[in-house]
């Protein structure tokens, strides 16, 4: 089960975005921009797509760790514990940065 309440506040935030969309995956939900996962939620975390530098300097970060479900790490992604993501400014902070990296990507 996913938090309800996370995935509601990406909502809000996402919200102002042209090309969103949202589908359930990974046990959670993932929220697509043109095509591409970008963020998405797995039990009370954030699941951010950084690509493969951005991905492994957050990892230095307070309250990431890799976004590791299945036993195999994936590259270019990070998950946000909830202290990391407890104001409405840090949530947006890695929101945007993940839609940065997105929006780098081709639209699918």
């Amino acid at each position: 089960m996913y938090s309800k309440s996370l995935s509601d506040r990406i909502r809000r935030v996402l919200g102002t975005q042209t090309g969103h969309d949202e589908k359930k995956m990974f046990g959670g939900v993932c929220f697509l921009l043109h095509g591409n996962i970008c963020v998405g939620v797995w039990q009370n975390s954030l699941i951010v797509r950084l690509g493969p530098e951005q991905g492994l300097a957050a990892l230095s970060e307070p309250h990431v760790k890799p976004f590791d479900v299945t036993g195999r790490p994936m590259k270019g992604w990070a998950m946000i514990e909830p202290d990391g993501i407890d104001t409405d400014d840090r949530l947006n902070s890695w929101i945007q940065r993940a839609v940065e990296f997105v929006a780098s990507l081709p639209a699918k």
